[in-house]
């Protein structure tokens, strides 16, 4: 248990001592008052009124005294039946404990159903569009606690958790459809041009830089013939020449046969990654030799060296990064969240499938940790930290008790006296 377990524990035990002996006082007070009314009663006859009181009022006590002490351990130590109930019980209470939880709370249905009224994605975009007042002072904490945790943690070994999970996660996950239809939504939105205009002209300047590789290859395939009329220069020249024109003109007519050729290309592989078998499966083949690549791991581990840097030095200081791109970005990401019902209703209802999936997959293991954990603990502990928690509280039906037995006691004696 860490310090600050341990302090409340002391304090809630602490007011629980206190009540307990307020509890405790009340009962000796009426004993001492039935004692010294009884005493009195046959020259003082209105004492009977405070006798009857005093005595309802120390049966009462007694009685819940009795029922608050069996519920942690023996009266007296006397091994009453039916005592000691929680310390005997404490195993069939975690377990009713734990199905409690998964009940009520961890069943896929239950989440989705408690989650269903939640806007998520709405309290996400007010706490990243709101720079100041109480959002910024949580964001401030929350951003320590994230560098804190990565700054405490095994880099070695969280780097190596993160990579195993996102290499993982990218070979569970085919590509080839999203990259098929992210193509496909960029040609329909035009997307697809400026990428398209920008691989003409470093084509253009890959034939600038290139010109003297083209001539040598031109000169070595022609034969002794062109060469002696010098008609392999003449031929490299019209190469050039024409692959020059041709580049020229794919980059002002948007028209031209070969950008249209080009882009029926692109839209026949969209369709090709999305539906063709074969090609699904050779984009796989790709991906999953790319990731066995050792490259592919190194750049990971920089790329995620970076990211932790990245992150560590923003969350120390969240003013200035949030001042900045990032601080723009986050704002932007907030006001199109409170704005844009649509992707508002997406994202709610990913979080409420990735929660209710989270309950379907670990609500088990949950309930698990939770039984086994109170079945772990000793009888005092269980007893100490429920004691605790609740002792006010039975302290205080323990004064009750007392002051009701009195005031039924005093209602029976004038009823009886009348």
């Amino acid at each position: 248990m860490n310090t600050a377990a341990l302090n409340r524990l002391n304090m809630s035990q602490q007011g629980a001592s206190g009540m307990k002996l307020a509890a405790t006082g009340l009962l000796f007070f009426m004993m001492v008052v039935f004692f010294a009314a009884r005493a009195f009663e046959p020259r003082y006859p209105w004492l009977a009124y405070v006798k009857a009181f005093a005595e309802a009022a120390m049966v009462g006590g007694l009685a819940d005294w009795f029922a608050v002490t069996a519920l942690f351990r023996h009266p007296l130590g006397l091994p009453i039946p039916h005592t000691a109930i929680i310390p005997r019980n404490k195993d069939r209470i975690g377990q009713a404990l734990a199905n409690f939880l998964k009940e009520n709370f961890l069943i896929a249905p239950v989440v989705a159903r408690r989650m269903r009224n939640i806007d998520l994605a709405g309290a996400t975009g007010r706490f990243l569009r709101a720079p100041e007042g109480e959002g910024g002072r949580i964001r401030a904490g929350a951003s320590r606690l994230i560098g804190d945790v990565f700054e405490g943690l095994d880099d070695e070994r969280l780097g190596g958790i993160v990579k195993s999970a996102v290499s993982t996660r990218l070979r569970q996950m085919e590509v080839s459809p999203l990259l098929g239809h992210a193509l496909s939504s960029a040609i329909d939105e035009n997307r697809h041009v400026p990428m398209l205009e920008a691989a003409i002209r470093w084509m253009a300047r890959a034939l600038d830089a290139n010109e003297p590789l083209i001539r040598e290859m031109v000169h070595k395939k022609a034969n002794w013939v062109l060469k002696l009329a010098a008609l392999d220069t003449k031929l490299a020249d019209a190469i050039i020449d024409g692959l020059r024109k041709l580049t020229l003109e794919m980059s002002t007519d948007p028209d031209h046969p070969v950008r249209i050729k080009v882009q029926e290309a692109l839209v026949q592989l969209a369709q090709d990654l999305q539906s063709k078998p074969e090609t699904r499966a050779k984009v796989e083949e790709w991906k999953n030799d790319l990731l066995a690549n050792k490259s592919v791991s190194v750049w990971l581990d920089a790329l995620w060296q970076k990211g932790r840097a990245g992150i560590i030095e923003a969350t120390r200081n969240p003013d200035a990064a949030l001042a900045g791109k990032l601080g723009e970005v986050l704002r932007t990401m907030g006001t199109t969240l409170e704005s844009d019902p649509r992707i508002r209703k997406a994202i709610n209802q990913f979080a409420r499938r990735a929660v209710a999936g989270m309950a379907a997959s670990y609500g088990g293991s949950i309930v698990k940790l939770v039984s086994e954990t109170i079945r772990g603990w000793d009888a005092r502990t269980i007893t100490a930290r429920l004691e605790s928690a609740v002792g006010r509280d039975l302290q205080y039906i323990r004064i009750n008790g007392t002051l009701v037995g009195g005031l039924v006691g005093l209602v029976l004696h004038v009823l009886d006296t009348f």
